[in-house]
């Protein structure tokens, strides 16, 4: 089979597809990493079971030719693809007679992407593309009850033909890798209680939003902002900070492979997104037990926190809320996850459904 991708860049869906790629290969199935171009910060983490394929595209849309060639040549029984990539899948299914079977994931609340990218040429040809490829996949998975009401609607698809699999998020490896101790002195002992945020530094995120609750947060009590990712609002963000008089309590580091040590350390998980699919470093930080706060976006935290059962759900934009939600988190008065939280999205019960999917009795 085949896992196909843009490329390996630092985002939830990403690291998702490279523990399935690892745990179907480790079954002894062969597993190709197709990806438009070879290039993004996991591309060391491949795992050795998993042949990596780099079709040398610079863009999406000009993959196709080599997809297709791929897929002659290499004729594998099942291509499984993700993100942007998942209408090239689907065009290329159909130019090859429907061979090899086509899977489609989706990971993201498309009509509010769609819906808040109207200048990318990418997003503005989304809603005719998605009503015409999707239906012709062999089979549609979406990562959410939320983005499964949303796909279906959106394209027009009955529900029936769409499955829910949550991300296989919790690995042993993750557990593994939280067990370190962060490397930074802002986690020694009797230092300020730090808030974490992880992802992509772009504006759907809201770290300024948070950054902006935090110096109200900071004028009350004493704490501190890690926040980490790679983006294209680094400049405006490291410019809010310095404005805001925050440079000694607000980090930015960048991206790191293994931001868990962090995670598992911190005091407080928070999550500002307008929008997401099936937010993984909210299920992560869930896992390690760490207090969570999440706006109520579409259409993932609601399904993770079970409504608010694991966590504190806030409405998108409400900073009055925001701000009560850290202030209460940092005086613990937001009770950590139990287990049962996150049992849900492990490996081994994600994988045996995708396997159901990419190769059906």
């Amino acid at each position: 089979m085949a896992i196909f991708l843009p490329g390996l860049y630092e985002g939830g869906a990403e690291r998702v597809m490279l523990h399935l790629a690892e745990a179907i290969a480790a079954k002894g199935i062969r597993v190709d990493l197709v990806l438009v171009r070879a290039e993004g910060p996991y591309l060391p983490l491949v795992p050795k079971n998993v042949r990596l394929v780099d079709l040398h595209a610079s863009r999406s849309i000009l993959s196709i030719f080599p997809l297709i060639k791929y897929l002659k040549q290499e004729k594998p029984d099942t291509l499984l693809s993700g993100l942007f990539t998942n209408v090239i899948a689907v065009l290329a299914g159909l130019l090859t007679g429907k061979n090899p079977r086509i899977v489609i994931c989706e990971h993201n609340t498309l009509s509010v992407q769609v819906e808040n990218n109207t200048t990318d040429y990418r997003f503005r040809s989304m809603p005719l593309l998605t009503r015409w490829f999707y239906p012709r996949a062999d089979a549609i998975i979406a990562v959410s009850e939320g983005v499964k009401s949303d796909l279906s609607s959106y394209a027009n698809i009955p529900e029936s033909r769409i499955m829910v699999i949550y991300n296989p998020v919790i690995t042993p490896e993750l557990i593994r890798k939280g067990k370190e101790k962060p490397v930074h002195p802002w986690f020694k002992p009797g230092k300020p209680p730090v808030i974490l945020a992880i992802g992509r530094l772009v504006s759907v995120k809201e770290f300024a939003t948070l950054i902006e609750v935090f110096s109200r947060v900071r004028k009350r009590i004493k704490a501190r902002l890690m926040i980490f990712g790679e983006g294209p609002e680094r400049n405006n963000l490291e410019r809010l900070v310095h404005d805001l008089g925050l440079d000694s309590d607000v980090l930015l580091p960048g991206f790191i492979e293994n931001p868990y040590p962090f995670l598992s350390h911190s005091a407080l998980f928070v999550l500002c997104s307008r929008h997401e699919g099936l937010p993984g470093v909210l299920i992560e930080a869930m896992a390690f037990k760490v207090p969570l706060i999440s706006t109520d976006c579409p259409s993932g935290p609601r399904e993770i926190l079970e409504g608010g059962k694991h966590g504190r759900l806030i409405p998108v934009g409400d900073l009055r809320l925001l701000e009560g939600a850290i202030l209460d988190g940092l005086e613990r008065k937001i009770p950590r996850p139990k287990k049962e939280a996150w049992e849900r999205f492990g490996l081994d019960q994600a994988v045996d459904q995708y396997l159901t999917v990419l190769f059906p009795a």
